[in-house]
């Protein structure tokens, strides 16, 4: 089981950190490694890629930049996105600076929650999540406005909806990698089978 972490933007450190504890914990070890994927031959062989937080037009360049669109787009593993990551993985972006991959068929509002300082951190509960709640952490994060498809909501605040999944897909508005709880890296880790 390869994971691969997208690494043009954001929090990757925290996210290889983050998939490697939660590997270990479901039983793998060093022969599962988490990568670092800046090029689409850094996708071959991984079952999973994570796209970070970091800044949705930005990343979007790069992920273009690095011919990494259609490679990414095409991936037959799952998607853990958080943030920015969300952005990227919505049908409806309402920015045309962003080239969305358009993987989950919602529409999101970048920047919902405002500006860098009014960043924060609440407890929510996330459908099917065993537990109770959990810590998440926003900064500057988006909102889905609406899910459809089949995309299922998994969590909401007042301001909307902060976490989505379909298939083998999973989307956050928050960062999960930043509180030292693994359950939602883990659960997405089982849809995948592992």
């Amino acid at each position: 089981m390869k994971v691969g972490v997208l690494a043009l933007q954001g929090d990757v450190s925290e996210h290889i950190d983050a998939f490697t504890a939660a590997l270990r914990k479901r039983g793998y070890t060093e022969d599962s490694p988490v990568i670092e994927v800046r090029n689409p031959e850094d996708l071959a062989g991984c079952a999973a890629l994570a796209i970070p937080g970091g800044e949705s037009t930005t990343i979007s360049r790069l992920v273009d930049k690095n011919g990494l669109y259609k490679p990414i787009r095409d991936f037959k593993g799952g998607i853990f996105a958080t943030c920015a990551g969300m952005i990227l993985m919505a049908t409806d972006v309402g920015d045309p600076r962003v080239h969305s991959l358009g993987l989950l068929d919602m529409t999101v509002d970048r920047n919902a929650f405002g500006r860098q300082r009014e960043s924060f951190e609440a407890d929510i509960r996330v459908q099917g999540l065993d537990g109770g709640s959990f810590h998440a952490v926003f900064i500057r994060g988006p909102v889905v406005t609406e899910a459809r498809d089949g995309v299922v909501v998994l969590a909401r605040t007042d301001k909307g909806i902060v976490a989505v999944e379909k298939g083998r897909h999973m989307a956050l508005a928050f960062h999960p990698e930043l509180g030292g709880d693994l359950r939602l890296h883990e659960r997405f880790l089982k849809n995948l089978g592992v």
